[in-house]
């Protein structure tokens, strides 16, 4: 691969779901639905976390940086989105494609190394109780929360350094609703076998080996729940993790389907149809599943509710 960039190409135009035309305004309403329940819903998670200190625990911790992960998860992507549904041309500079593109996967990298510290905290909740707080202290949660972040970020690095020196000389259409590695690599002049097999290579080493973390976790805690006598014990155990496993199913379900296959296998028309669900989906179902099947979450919530109710009701009494 020639490393000198002779980038001819100063823009991409994103194609989106321009293949159906009737639907782009129904498209259009139903992703912004979505985008604005998602942001709502991962922002309340947050605001909960932060108010009530009876969730100020790791397993909530983690949770409050996985809504915080998935609003900017999702602004990395959906705008551009919502703007193909609307507009005939949308545009993206190739500095701004390639930005994307490492925000967008630094993002993924960090949710997958997330999900796994998560299992693993919920591992040490319930195969090993009377050591968890000494396992799992305050501090020990705050260095897996720094490490989650600075790992994601650090792992599509190299990948998009390699992609800034590729050469785009036309055509300048992608076929996507944002700069995903495929559609990037269909549009460069130059050798991109290396580029490609290094990114296939580190989104495969970050998926599944953060998978495979997981499941191990999630092993564990099936075989500990197995040996407890009591069927309500049981019962109680695996609510408190259910939540967790819908989440971590969901996600890697989709992204082993769209990243872990080689690049020659890829299809554009059903790589945008499985994009849709882990990257406007998904982080919508997290704090829909988190809210609805957490007891904590929703008496807080309720808690919170009452506290500001009564605030509001005495303030505009007192005028």
């Amino acid at each position: 691969m020639d490393v000198t960039n002779q980038t001819t190409v100063t823009e991409f135009i994103f194609l989106g779901f321009s293949g159906v035309p009737q639907l782009r305004l129904t498209l259009f309403v139903m992703f912004l639905i979505v985008y604005l329940l998602s942001l709502t819903g991962n922002t309340l998670i947050i605001f909960i976390v932060l108010m009530e200190s009876t969730l100020q625990t790791p397993m909530y911790i983690f949770l409050g940086n996985l809504s915080f992960l998935e609003i900017w998860y999702t602004t990395a992507t959906v705008p551009k989105l919502l703007a193909t549904c609307l507009a005939q041309i949308v545009t993206i500079s190739v500095t701004g494609c390639i930005t994307q593109y490492y925000f967008f996967f630094s993002m993924g990298a960090t949710e997958c190394i997330l999900l796994a510290v998560m299992a693993y905290d919920r591992y040490l909740a319930i195969c090993n109780p009377l050591r968890y707080s000494l396992l799992m202290s305050l501090q020990i949660c705050l260095r897996f929360s720094a490490g989650s972040w600075i790992g994601g970020f650090i792992a599509p690095l190299l990948p998009t350094i390699l992609i800034s020196y590729l050469n785009f000389c036309g055509p300048q259409k992608i076929n996507h609703f944002f700069c995903d590695s495929d559609p990037i690599f269909k549009l460069s002049c130059s050798d991109t076998f290396l580029v490609e097999a290094l990114g296939y290579t580190c989104s495969s080493v970050v998926i599944l080996s953060s998978f495979l973390l997981t499941m191990s976790s999630y092993g564990h805690i099936v075989l500990t729940i197995i040996r407890l006598s009591s069927r309500e014990a049981r019962k109680k155990t695996f609510s408190t993790c259910a939540s967790h496993l819908t989440v971590v199913t969901i996600y890697y379900g989709t992204i082993i389907f769209a990243y872990v296959r080689p690049p020659a296998k890829y299809n554009f028309t059903i790589g945008k149809v499985v994009s849709v669900f882990y990257c406007v989906v998904t982080p919508l179902v997290n704090p829909l599943i988190y809210t609805l099947r957490n007891k904590d979450v929703k008496k807080a919530f309720k808690k919170i509710l009452t506290q500001k109710t009564l605030t509001w009701t005495r303030n505009a009494q007192a005028f």
